[in-house]
Formats: structure tokens, sequence, C-alpha cells
């Protein structure tokens, strides 16, 4: 029988065709610093992107979370160039159902809507039901991030509802959380439609539409 927690806490890289997924240490801060201003996202109030001098504080928590068997934190290589473009993870790790949230994720601007994050999510969701045997994989963002839902929505997962006040931006602002998942069950065709989304995508750095 598998093991979830065991099998998570061995941490593998993950590797596509355009991407791969390896375990984040501190030294990659340099890195992470050069991902977060491609674009400069922690200046929208509603993501969790760090600044470039909160980069360092930012993955040492999460090294620690991981420690702990709380989260795992992948750093993201693009395998054309060889060059950290983003970053995410897995967190809300339960044993008992077992299931996980993916989040955290982030990327450099010019790789955005490119067939990077969709392989990425292909490389965790089949990582998570196929491998470790999650019965559910969910997805949180702000309320405010219309470009992440919509994200979210792309890649198959259903809405399950919105946590109203559930937690603050870092602007202080309450945060209304639209919560997604996708469930066990549902994964062969969610798998099915982001292999068609892949292979859409050309050579796999032809940007998407916003739409």
């Amino acid at each position: 029988m598998i093991d979830f927690m065991t099998v998570l806490s061995q941490q593998p890289t993950l590797k596509g065709q355009y991407v791969a997924l390896e375990p984040a240490s501190i030294s990659h801060v340099a890195d992470l610093q050069a991902v977060v201003e491609d674009g400069r996202t922690y200046e929208l109030y509603y993501t969790g992107v760090p600044y470039p001098s909160e980069v360092a504080a930012y993955l040492q928590n999460a090294l620690d979370k991981s420690a702990k068997g709380e989260q795992k934190i992948y750093v993201i290589r693009d395998l054309r160039n060889g060059k950290i473009v983003g970053c995410t993870r897995y967190y809300d790790i339960d044993g008992e159902v077992p299931k996980l949230a993916i989040g955290y994720t982030f990327y450099a601007e010019s790789v955005r809507r490119t067939a990077i994050n969709t392989e990425a999510k292909l490389l965790l969701l089949k990582f998570a039901f196929e491998t470790a045997g999650a019965e559910a994989v969910a997805f949180h963002t702000s309320f405010q991030n219309q470009q992440s839902r919509k994200a979210i929505e792309r890649l198959g997962a259903r809405q399950d509802g919105i946590l109203r006040a559930d937690k603050r931006h870092k602007d202080g602002t309450l945060r209304d959380t639209v919560v997604f998942s996708i469930l066990r069950h549902e994964w062969m065709a969610v798998r099915s439609h982001l292999e068609l989304r892949l292979a859409a995508h050309d050579n796999g750095y032809v940007k998407e539409s916003r739409s």
C-alpha cells in the first residue's frame, strides 16, 4: 500500500519535456530574486509574491516547513536554457484523507502563458495522484486575482466555494479565498486535457491568449 507521507517526503525531481521541478534550497535565492524582478508581480497587493529583499526569508520559511513535512517547495527550471523561472509548492498536506494543495506559485513574466506552467502543473498533479495516491488536490487564490482564477479553471479544476475574510493580503486588506479542487476520479480527464494543451503549444513557448 502506498504511504502518502513517505512518498511526498522523498520529493524527487519531476522532469518533463519543457520543465524540471527540483527541490528548492537556500542556494536558489539569487535565482528567485531574478524571477520576481521579471514582471515585478510583487507590486500587486493580492499576490503572495515576495519582494526581492524578502526572497531569502521567504525561501527559508518554506524550507523550514518542508523539513517538518508540512510543505514541499520546488524551483521550476526551464529546460530550454537551464534557467530557474519560477517556484511552487505542495502545502496543506493531510495524510489522513490523503490530500494536499498546490500553490505559492510564481513565474518570471517572460514564461507566463507558455507550456511552462501547464507542464509544471501536469507533473505535480501526476505525482500527487499517481505516485503518492492523493484523493484530492486543492488550489487557493485571492478573489481579486482574476488571472490566477482563470488559470486554475483552465487546468480543469472545479470551484468549490469562497472563504470570505479568510486571511489578509500583504497590504493588510481582507482576502476572500476562492477554493478549487480536482478529485481522484476526475484526474484522468484532467490529465488528458492538460496533455492536449501541451500538444497545442507548438514548440512549447508560444504564449496563449489571456481569454
